[in-house]
């Protein structure tokens, strides 16, 4: 009878425990959800279980039945910026999530220049620390994780930024969000960290992505096992991308492309990555590029530039994308440049311009446009062109080649904002490049001070 007693006990409390509806991670206390949005909540409950959702901004009820898969999903939409609000999920048990705000969600994703922290050593980092704290920005940071199949839950859980959180979350993404509130004033920002520094791009996608198609898998091929990080195809995207693909957010930052200097496809790869996570999203969500640094690459002397010039292309030819250029704010001799901040504000400039409409100022830097022959010499002209001048008078980083592609330094002078580059070396020029050595620092400038991007000619 004892044992019939216990066993109908333990039975009784499995029951109750299987029963209860839970959420995954990223729903938590001080969350940041997308301001007027149908935004998906989801999560399991026991097969057939009623959940009962009420966010506290409207105290309206939504009611959704749990699958036969102990499984359940519904859109609630939310209303303009604002919080603090409490939601109640309500099944056989009860959850209240308190502190949440209503804002921008953004995702911050890349290698060691996206992770990279107040903690490891930035430009005035202490100083940034100490005045961190604010309420309205909220971070949540996702660890290193690997799978090889697609996961329906991360670690972590959503935190207010203080100078203690700051300083261990991705510093770009955080002025960004500061760069944001500057002038979208009292919208809560939510910004989600899903970094892995010395990573290809490769396993940032999924990994079925890449399997179909030749050139991207003979490129995944190429990657080799390091120490520090998986190579494979889709390990981190499963483990650190998938689960948030239900979640909505306003957009995405990528700082990424070190470790595939060597590749000669990467504006492929970015392309097809870029495509995935908006397929998987639902939506052509703005994605912002950060160009890789100069930096001597060892014994290559222009892998660095292909990327460069990858990551310009891509920019100019996927809609709604961006880019910022780092040439100017970054040693030579660092892969991991300590301005962080200045890529921080890029980037919030060119989301306040192109996303948010409130930024009317020049927020890139010149961007290859078109060649035109005329004799000896070529007119190159730049997207963001307007008032185009060489910094320090420093001119010397065009080079043209002829039909034999062999390229030699050529002279260049801005007209009309455009630029004429010649040489004496190449009578019939037919190809133009710009900073194209891996330790290239861009001199031409326009007139918001940006440095014009890395560029061969198409």
């Amino acid at each position: 009878m004892k044992n019939r007693l216990f066993a109908l006990v333990v039975f009784f409390q499995v029951g109750l425990a299987f029963a209860n509806v839970t959420l995954p991670n990223i729903f938590s206390d001080n969350m940041v959800l997308q301001r007027n949005a149908d935004v998906t909540f989801w999560g399991w409950a026991n097969p057939q279980e009623e959940v009962v959702i009420t966010p506290s901004w409207s105290n309206e009820t939504y009611k959704i039945k749990a699958s036969n898969q102990a499984q359940w999903e519904i859109k609630i939409p939310t209303p303009k910026e604002g919080g603090p609000y409490t939601i109640t999920i309500k099944g056989y048990n009860e959850l209240v999530l308190k502190n949440i705000l209503i804002g921008e969600v953004w995702i911050c994703s890349g290698q060691s220049n996206m992770e990279m922290n107040a903690g490891w050593g930035i430009t005035n980092g202490d100083e940034a620390v100490k005045n961190a704290t604010n309420t309205t920005i909220r971070f949540f940071s996702i660890p290193k994780l690997t799978a090889s199949t697609t996961q329906n839950n991360v670690s972590g859980t959503w935190t207010t930024c203080t100078s203690e959180t700051m300083k261990y979350f991705s510093a770009v993404g955080y002025f960004f969000g500061q760069r944001l509130q500057e002038e979208l004033k009292n919208v809560p920002i939510g910004l989600i960290s899903s970094n892995w520094g010395g990573t290809p791009a490769e396993i940032w996608m999924p990994e079925e992505v890449i399997q179909k198609d030749a050139v991207l898998l003979e490129a995944a091929k190429t990657r080799k096992e390091e120490s520090y990080g998986p190579h494979q195809p889709g390990r981190a995207f499963n483990a650190m991308i998938y689960p948030l693909t239900e979640f909505k957010i306003a957009g995405a930052l990528w700082y990424q492309g070190e470790s595939n200097v060597g590749s000669t496809v990467y504006d492929k790869t970015l392309t097809a990555l870029i495509t995935s996570w908006r397929q998987l999203w639902q939506y052509d969500f703005p994605f912002y590029l950060v160009q890789i640094a100069p930096y001597k690459y060892g014994e290559d002397h222009f892998g660095g530039a292909v990327i460069r010039d990858a990551q310009r292309k891509v920019a100019q030819q996927v809609p709604n994308t961006g880019l910022v250029v780092t040439s100017d704010i970054s040693p030579i001799d660092d892969i991991h440049p300590k301005d962080k901040k200045s890529v921080g504000i890029r980037l919030g400039n060119l989301a306040l311009a192109n996303t948010y409409k409130t930024n009317k100022k020049l927020v890139n830097g010149p961007l290859f446009k078109a060649i035109k022959m005329e004799k000896s010499k070529v007119l190159v002209t730049f997207d963001y062109a307007e008032g185009l001048y060489f910094k320090d008078k420093k001119a010397d980083l065009f080079e043209v080649a002829g039909a034999d592609n062999v390229f030699y330094k050529a002279t260049a002078v801005i007209k009309n904002n455009s630029v004429i580059v010649q040489s004496d070396k190449v009578k019939s020029p037919t190809k133009v490049r710009y900073a194209w050595k891996n330790t290239d620092q861009s001199t031409l400038f326009n007139q918001a001070n940006l440095p014009a991007s890395t560029f061969i000619s198409e």
